[in-house]
């Protein structure tokens, strides 16, 4: 559900309340940088009645907000008076697809208009309040402070005074209304000016930063492609991506962005990943490469075969997840919005007391405690909190996703600032996930890689076409001029060249045919040539480490990670070397995917302070992401399951990018902080020194809007 126009963090909070307390409502939750509410109902709860009295409580709270309902057949929009809204789409699914962008481009001039009216509003009133100030001692100044206020505060004293009819009482409009009102009565108009422009000053910043933070999202909607070109029986066609079907081609031009992911059947070209990875380096791509929708081909035809629908392509999941990310609150975002509920009703509360008890017990007029009440009324809106949280928390996944790291909500990220343990899956996480050739021991290198790429040829097994695609940087495979090909299941293959016997496979073979060789002691998959009984050598074929690993997680260690734990099927004694030359702290081999997550429960328990993250990138690793603290996944090369199981996903797999999610994390953790921290101390104390008769409406103001506005830039400065 849309709610278009809500920029109030507060009246967001008091909308989410009641719509929670009603029976038909199992739970609601609203995004206000989305402007968005999701509400679970109840089972047996009729969709139109819940909508009708939802509609009446974002009114009763915010009359100006448009309630717009999204479902999978549809978009109906309310408040909304544009001919495409209201016309029917036979070809509704375009329509569903482009809501975020024509919500966008919709309210563009509104957005305009609206800024120039505030500009000539703070310009007449500004100038007419500088007017009164030279003729304060006058009945013309008294008559231009009025017109003043009137101007910076007449929509607040109007919305006070609707909401009072409708029975909501304690409201910024009428905390503002009553306060100022007050500070005319009793003689101070300046201060009552001043407080209501000041108010305006922090709306109109307020709507600015959400509206900025929104832009940041909808800006990612540019790498959302509109169309593809599908290669028919009657010529290359433009249609909707989502028209298109896996298995069919599409044709991308140079300068073009990739509207699919798919796979290189002919051409070749260097990409910009920079949208999704947030790499600025281009990745050359060749037939047989594997490529995402979202990426620009900077220079080539392209010819790609679909492997993906639309729904499931990388860029689509990469807009849900970024929007989704602002809707799941961390547990500091619902305890400031549990706070907010109680702390204007007790500062009223306060402020009542405080304006007639002292006089009623003989401690002065009821003149002066009426005036530091005031002061109360004025600092008792917690915009600063409830807005500057969340605010933080969206700019640090903000820029986590610039840098090619999608987190999934704001408690998320919060764990991520706590992790002190990182466990890794081998294959595809630490390593490239691809076998290749590492060594070649022999007297004659060139003959013995020739005479392993003849054996292999033919199979499709990760060693053999490791020990093919290594020859043919030399040159093509011959495969027709070896004869007697068999495979010695267990053991390796042999055949004849030349009228010779070939064999190639493991240490068993060479030991049950006789062959006397040198066996190998190091990690990796070695395969043993021998021919005409005699031994040639062997080839080493290995899963390499990715590049820049171990820079990787000595940054990793610098940014408080205690303890780097490794988990695989591989045979123990390569999971070994590995963990030795990577200097890990634990490792653990031979591993079955059930045995990893008793692993981590065993780590778990063992590892009892800090948090505990797991990273992986295959299907069997789904449940160990699911059970960490936090479950990290390779979105390149990652399965789906591991990548809708994990919480934080390293669009590039690169592990070193952790160490930045982690920065980010901790700087968007001290900055949340120092927002609380600051924004309650400035409130308390102004709080304190209004009781004792020290502090001016000037302060109250600082208190309130200035708070707001510098906790507002703070959340919003770079992470």
């Amino acid at each position: 559900m849309y709610l278009r126009g809500l920029t109030c963090a507060n009246c967001a909070g008091k909308i989410e309340t009641a719509v929670n307390a009603l029976k038909e409502a199992r739970q609601a939750e609203i995004n206000l940088v989305k402007q968005t509410m999701d509400v679970s109902l109840a089972e047996g709860a009729e969709e139109q009645i819940v909508l009708e009295k939802i509609e009446k409580i974002v009114h009763k709270y915010e009359p100006e907000v448009a309630v717009a309902l999204e479902n999978k057949e549809s978009v109906k929009l309310k408040g909304c008076s544009c001919s495409r809204c209201h016309t029917e789409n036979d070809d509704h699914h375009h329509h569903d697809h482009d809501i975020h962008s024509h919500q966008h481009h919709h309210h563009q001039p509104v957005e305009e208009v609206d800024g120039k009216k505030l500009w000539l509003r703070f310009g007449c009133g500004g100038m007419i309040f500088l007017a009164a100030v030279f003729l304060r001692d006058s009945t013309a100044g008294i008559l231009l402070f009025l017109f003043s206020y009137g101007i910076f505060g007449y929509d607040v004293l109007l919305r006070a005074t609707k909401n009072i009819l409708r029975g909501q009482v304690f409201d910024e409009n009428f905390l503002m209304s009553l306060s100022t009102v007050g500070a005319i009565a009793i003689g101070e108009m300046p201060e009552a000016v001043f407080v209501m422009m000041f108010y305006q000053i922090g709306e109109a910043f307020q709507e600015y930063a959400v509206n900025r933070s929104r832009k940041s999202i909808t800006s990612l909607l540019d790498i959302r492609p509109d169309s593809a070109e599908v290669f028919t029986e009657n010529g290359i066609k433009r249609v909707h991506p989502d028209e298109v079907n896996i298995g069919d081609f599409i044709f991308v031009k140079a300068g073009e962005r990739i509207p699919l992911d798919g796979r290189i059947k002919e051409g070749s070209a260097l990409l910009d990943t920079a949208a999704l990875t947030g790499e600025a380096l281009p990745r050359g791509v060749a037939p047989g490469s594997d490529v995402l929708s979202g990426c620009i081909n900077l220079d080539g035809n392209l010819k790609i075969q679909v492997t993906r629908p639309f729904k499931d392509s990388t860029v689509m999941k990469i807009l849900e997840m970024v929007e989704n990310a602002a809707g799941k609150k961390s547990k500091t975002e619902r305890f400031i919005t549990r706070f907010a509920r109680v702390y204007t009703p007790v500062v009223v509360g306060l402020a009542v007391a405080l304006a007639l008890l002292p006089p009623i017990l003989g401690f002065g007029e009821f003149s002066m405690w009426f005036g530091r009440a005031l002061i109360f009324l004025v600092v008792s809106c917690p915009c600063a909190l409830v807005l500057s949280v969340p605010l933080s928390y969206f700019a640090g996944i903000g820029a986590a996703s610039k840098n090619g790291i999608l987190v999934k909500g704001g408690g998320d990220l919060d764990t991520l600032c706590h992790i002190t343990h990182l466990i890794f899956d081998k294959t595809g996480t630490l390593t490239k996930g691809k076998f290749s050739v590492v060594a070649i021991e022999g007297k004659e290198k060139e003959e013995l890689l020739y005479l392993a790429a003849l054996g292999e040829a033919n199979s499709n097994h990760p060693i053999a076409e490791a020990i093919v695609e290594e020859y043919e940087k030399i040159k093509k495979t011959p495969v027709d001029l070896i004869s007697g090909y068999k495979e010695l299941g267990g053991f390796g293959v042999s055949y004849s060249l030349d009228g010779e016997r070939v064999l190639l496979g493991n240490q068993r073979l060479l030991e049950q045919e006789n062959v006397a060789f040198s066996p190998f002691a190091g990690v990796g998959s070695v395969i043993y040539v021998a021919k005409n009984g005699k031994f040639k050598g062997y080839i080493v074929v290995a899963d390499t480490l990715k590049d820049g690993l171990q820079e990787a997680l000595t940054a990793l260690r610098q940014k408080g990670i205690q303890s780097l734990t490794m988990l695989t099927g591989d045979r123990k004694e390569n999971a070994e070397a590995m963990a030795n030359e990577l200097m890990l702290d634990g490792f653990y081999g031979e591993l079955l995917p059930q045995d990893k997550v008793r692993i981590l429960d065993e780590i778990k328990e063992r590892e009892a302070p800090g948090k505990i993250a797991f990273v992986g990138d295959g299907i069997n690793d789904a449940p160990v992401l699911a059970g960490a603290d936090l479950g990290i996944a390779m979105g390149g090369i990652g399965s789906d399951a591991a990548i809708e199981a994990a919480d934080v996903v390293l669009m590039d797999d690169d592990i070193g990018k952790l160490a930045v999610g982690l920065r980010i994390a901790k700087n968007t953790r001290t900055i949340v902080r120092q927002n609380i921290v600051f924004a309650l101390g400035i409130k308390a104390l102004v709080l304190i020194l209004s009781a004792v008769g020290m502090a001016s409406m000037w302060m109250a103001v600082f208190a309130d809007v200035g708070v707001a506005v510098l906790a507002i830039l703070n959340a919003m400065r770079k992470k």
